[in-house]
């Protein structure tokens, strides 16, 4: 029995029949790791560099404005190719797929910090998000293929690591790259022996198939040309919201509208096409609809998580990332023993995933409201607490909603179930940050106007005002007042989620049989 024949789909529906699937050999575990380690590094390409835009900034001479869109094109590069990935991997096989597209991902990575053109470096940037972002979604199509079912829920623990494990340890390689080795290049340098290896890997141990070339005369061409630019361009207007002030910018206005049309237009296609890139009918179960939906807001709360308290101390302190990439690794490393070990409590009869998701929630939602009391005194010492928490509660809340959401997906639809996820982690990790940003900044306006109101009531009562000064402390206590009402607002946002995920329909834990004795077989 398998473990999705265990867990029967609710109101008697019957559970979908899967294919047998061989043990799992060296060979190919071997290759899955290897797509593992790409997946990793596309992960980095993306939150290394941005750690240390600053310093890129620098060393190429570009105005600050400019720089910023050097993460916004990886971005949309990055969420252009998410939807098409693995349908281009099934069509000339994943080997092939893998091993092309991480060798240009590579070789873009070693000319990146060779450009000093700005309008070159964003086009390199784009077309490096591109080719990282493809390697990404091929990763869970990847277990839901090959894995059995009694590793299938620890495979599940390693993909959540793109979420939890890659973009809180990427502050500590960007403060490596820049004050230990003291040169950024090395920002876009970091990932090619990992990329190397990963190479070596796939090529040694993933299945030599055969391409399936018909393939592209079903493909829908004319969706494509619609969905890419359509998800490309929300990339470019979510995350230059912030800095142009949204709808008071035309060209955030023009990004966001003609990227909604787009996309609105390209899912409209492939719901009547008959080879769609993206099966719409694959979200009808309600786990998998709201699932997505809770996986976009706990991207959202997980921001609060490492990269909402190293932006305060940025702000409050002064900290470079090598001052606070502490937060980062105390959050990151223990993932990689806590995702097993909640796959492993996923794995007992007693365990309701629900009540994982909710617990985890509770951790994230007390992280935040501990790190709501921050003062402009704070240093590192003084989120350890609320980062413990953030440890413990992202790996319960992600792999359970992982498993809830998997449990039964039949692997033939396991591409479209890699692709949607895979849009929606990059979408909300924009949102995330668009939702910082702007509450930083209307909150951080709104406490100076008070704050100033207040005290200049207090000084004209004074013989000698003290004026010296005061904008500086203002401002600084303003940030802040915003930082802890961010926190705030993120603690309600997994409080609410907690009653939102017992909406999701109990998923049994898996039943493993145990294996067949040879004499038992033959007879």
């Amino acid at each position: 029995m398998s473990a999705t024949d265990s867990a029967a789909p609710p109101h008697g529906t019957p559970a979908p029949s899967w294919p047998a699937q061989p043990p799992l050999d060296v060979r190919l575990a071997v290759g899955l790791f290897g797509v593992f380690l790409a997946a990793t590094m596309a992960g980095l390409n993306n939150r290394v560099p941005g750690l240390a835009l600053a310093d890129i900034q620098g060393g190429l001479g570009f105005a600050r404005d400019d720089a910023s869109w050097l993460t916004t094109a990886y971005s949309a590069g990055e969420l252009a190719a998410m939807p098409f990935s693995a349908w281009f991997a099934i069509t000339f096989s994943l080997r092939r797929f893998q091993l092309t597209v991480l060798t240009v991902s590579l070789a873009l990575s070693a000319i990146l910090p060779l450009a000093r053109d700005l309008h070159l470096l964003l086009a390199l940037r784009f077309l490096h998000g591109v080719f990282s972002g493809a390697l990404i979604p091929i990763l869970m199509m990847a277990m839901l293929r090959f894995l059995p079912p009694p590793i299938r829920l620890h495979a599940l623990a390693i993909f959540a690591t793109t979420a939890t494990f890659s973009p809180n340890v990427a502050f500590w390689l960007a403060a490596l790259c820049v004050d230990r080795l003291e040169d950024w290049r090395w920002v876009y340098w970091h990932v090619i022996p990992l990329g190397f290896a990963a190479m070596a890997l796939m090529a040694w141990g993933l299945p030599k198939d055969p391409p399936a070339l018909p393939r592209l005369k079903q493909g829908n061409w004319f969706g494509m040309a619609l969905g890419a630019p359509g998800l490309a361009l929300l990339a470019v207007g979510l995350d230059q919201g912030v800095r142009l002030d949204w709808f008071h910018s035309p060209f955030v206005v023009a990004a966001l509208a003609a990227g909604a049309v787009l996309v609105a237009l390209f899912l409209i296609g492939e719901a009547i096409h008959p080879a769609p890139f993206i099966r719409l009918q694959v979200l009808k179960p309600r786990n998998l609809w709201l699932g997505f939906c809770i996986f976009v807001v706990l991207l959202l709360v997980f921001a609060a998580g490492v990269a909402l308290p190293a932006n305060a101390l940025a702000g409050l302190q002064g900290f470079r990332v090598e001052q606070s990439m502490s937060i980062g690794l105390i959050v990151g490393l223990p993932q990689l023993v806590l995702g097993p070990c909640v796959a492993l409590l996923l794995y007992q009869q007693w365990v309701d995933a629900r009540h994982v998701i909710a617990t985890g929630l509770a951790c994230v939602a007390a992280a935040c409201w501990l790190a709501s009391g921050i003062t402009g005194e704070w240093m590192v010492a003084q989120f350890l607490w609320a980062e413990i928490l953030h440890a413990v509660g992202q790996p319960m809340a992600i792999v359970s909603l992982l498993f809830m959401g998997t449990n039964s997906v039949n692997p033939r639809d396991g591409p479209f179930v890699s692709g949607f996820i895979n849009i929606l982690r990059v979408l909300g990790t924009i949102l995330a940050g668009a939702f910082t940003g702007q509450m930083t900044a209307l909150r951080g306006r709104f406490h100076a106007e008070m704050l100033l109101d207040n005290a200049g009531r207090l000084l004209a009562r004074l013989p000698d005002p003290g004026w010296a000064g005061l904008a500086e402390t203002v401002a600084r206590q303003a940030s802040v007042l915003a930082v802890a009402d961010i926190y705030r607002v993120l603690a309600a946002l997994a409080l609410i989620l907690i009653p939102v995920t017992m909406k999701l329909h109990r998923v049994p834990a898996p039943r493993i049989a145990p294996p067949v004795r040879p004499a038992a077989a033959a007879s």
